[in-house]
């Protein structure tokens, strides 16, 4: 896609973030792209280097950043907020780059914990973009994709910004992430592992691990949360070839905290392991600063290999940094008014399972301190590869009253929704794949189909207003008709944005009856961290402002 002349000119925001999305992969080469990156994946991180010579920066200046690199299939964004909050309350200037972004795309680039400014992104932006779009025709090659520009970006930012270190998580895998150029960080974490990604990283726990620990860099520490034995036997001996310490951070309760158990700003089982690896990155991030550059000169690796890391006393700042932090999108309650909203944004069965764990605990709490009627619906997509039927299986001892399914589109009119576009799937893809959801659902809750065409949604010059309906289970063509519907009009937040968003019909709303009369209703939105982000941006305005 080739960017207009009139937004070069103009240089906004908005225009920037259109500029940006030029750079998403068009799905009629996605496949040829993802072949490429497969056979030849050691030329992802040479082309990456091509990219940021091009734009002036060297690998050699990234070693200034003082970086945290942080890996994983489920958790390492969880456990690289954790850590950036603990080491801003130190009094740092902290740079924090993640993926994918919620509401908007400034998201992934944070200066002190905050989403940087139009300002300061539509300043930077134009500085690189400017660079790459001047010097493709003369170096052979084009510009480079959505998220290796962004990579670039944030690099560009924080040496800008002068960030006392960067936290930085992995966007897919690790040895051929194009994060990967990082040479010397300071230390890398690995969270969970488990199967995702599984074109690009292999199909079993231990090629995906080899990819993980593909960030391995020689003499600098590396902390793993506990893992099943096949992979923890590959991080071991990649550590072991590499040449750096691998130490196993211990169980949360294990810290003494010196006023009872450690209280943590993200609910859920699953982020105390996060949390534990995060106070092992930290301590030794400052540890490491409080050295003198003597004393790095020639970093020691230890005898033994692999270690368990020792429990110790957080400080009182890391006690307050766990408790404060926050992350949205992830094992997040949000209450308006009737209307409960759990999100999280789940995508691998191994997440989903924590989700399910989570919700359970939660609605048990909630129904419990409410003997009125309780509706309880779930609002779910997936994207790529998921392995949705698996992941609905695991939702479905939640007893859901609804099943409502819809894309990861926001609105049907993409106007003034630039950050949420995405051209690396069809329209039409996306709703097959909802009603491939709502077929597996009710396959699973033993809901009959009706056949014929009320089974079909068809794509014929632009969106249905809403697909036909069966007993239990809702498609919607976009995310606000989907909350709305849902909301039914009690939700005062998504009420002040005026009246229902699309016509439906008379049928459609008697079947809502329920949501309408029960005293409480509960939606958990789940199985993509796109779809949370399109459900936070008219739940929480404020992420869009």
């Amino acid at each position: 896609m080739e960017i207009s002349v009139a937004l070069r000119r103009t240089k906004g925001f908005y225009e920037a973030v259109c500029a940006l999305n030029t750079l998403q992969t068009n799905v009629s080469v996605l496949d040829q792209v993802q072949r490429e990156r497969s056979e030849l994946p050691e030329l992802q991180l040479q082309a990456m280097r091509g990219f940021l010579h091009r734009t002036g920066l060297t690998v050699d200046k990234l070693d200034h950043l003082n970086i945290i690199h942080v890996t994983g299939t489920k958790g390492k964004g969880s456990t690289c907020a954790f850590t950036e909050r603990i080491l801003r309350d130190y009094g740092f200037r902290t740079g924090f780059y993640s993926s994918p972004h919620l509401v908007q795309v400034r998201e992934r680039i944070r200066i002190n914990g905050q989403p940087i400014s139009k300002e300061l992104f539509t300043k930077y932006f134009w500085e690189v973009f400017s660079q790459l779009d001047a010097t493709k025709d003369s170096h052979g090659v084009n510009m480079p994709a959505y998220f290796r520009f962004l990579t670039i970006l944030a690099f560009h930012v924080f040496l800008q910004e002068r960030v006392d270190l960067a936290v930085i998580e992995v966007g897919i895998g690790g040895a051929y992430d194009c994060t990967n150029i990082i040479r010397k960080p300071w230390v890398c974490g690995i969270s969970s592992l488990g199967i995702d990604h599984t074109s690009i990283l292999g199909n079993t726990i231990e090629e995906i691990a080899w990819q993980k620990a593909g960030i391995f860099k020689p003499g600098v520490p590396v902390f793993t949360v506990k893992q099943l034995d096949r992979p923890m036997t590959v991080l071991q001996d990649r550590a072991k070839e590499i040449g750096c310490p691998l130490w196993v951070c211990p169980d949360l309760e294990q810290y003494e905290s010196g006023a009872g158990p450690l209280s943590l700003g993200l609910a859920g089982q699953q982020q105390r392991c996060n949390a534990s690896l995060a106070l092992q990155l930290s301590k030794t991030w400052l540890q490491r600063y409080r050295q003198s550059d003597d004393q790095l000169a020639a970093p020691i690796v230890e005898n033994r290999l692999v270690s368990q890391a020792t429990a110790f006393k957080p400080s009182p700042i890391m006690v307050k940094g766990l408790e404060v932090t926050e992350w949205p999108g992830r094992t997040q309650t949000l209450r308006h008014g009737p209307v409960t909203y759990y999100l999280d944004g789940a995508h691998t069965t191994g997440s989903m399972q924590a989700c399910v764990h989570w919700f359970s605990q939660e609605i048990q709490q909630e129904e419990s301190s409410n003997r009125s009627p309780v509706i309880r619906v779930l609002l779910f997509n997936t994207t790529g590869e998921r392995d949705s039927a698996a992941m609905l299986k695991l939702l479905e001892p939640c007893q859901f009253d609804f099943a409502v399914f819809c894309p990861n589109i926001t609105e049907t009119i993409t106007e003034n929704n630039a950050d949420q576009q995405n051209f690396n799937v069809s329209v039409e893809n996306m709703l097959t794949r909802c009603l491939d959801n709502q077929i597996s659902w009710q396959s699973l809750s033993g809901t009959e189909t009706k056949q014929g065409s009320e089974s079909e949604l068809l794509i014929k010059g632009r969106l249905p207003l809403l697909a036909k309906t069966r007993t239990h289970t809702m498609v919607f063509p976009c995310i606000l008709s989907a909350l709305q519907w849902i909301s039914q009009g009690r939700d005062a937040v998504l009420a002040a944005a005026g009246s229902p968003y699309l016509p439906v019909q008379p049928s459609v709303t008697a079947k809502a009856e329920p949501l309408r009369e029960a005293a409480q209703v509960s939606v958990l939105v789940t199985g993509s961290l796109h779809l949370v982000g399109g459900v936070l941006k008219y739940l929480d305005p404020s992420l869009a402002s």
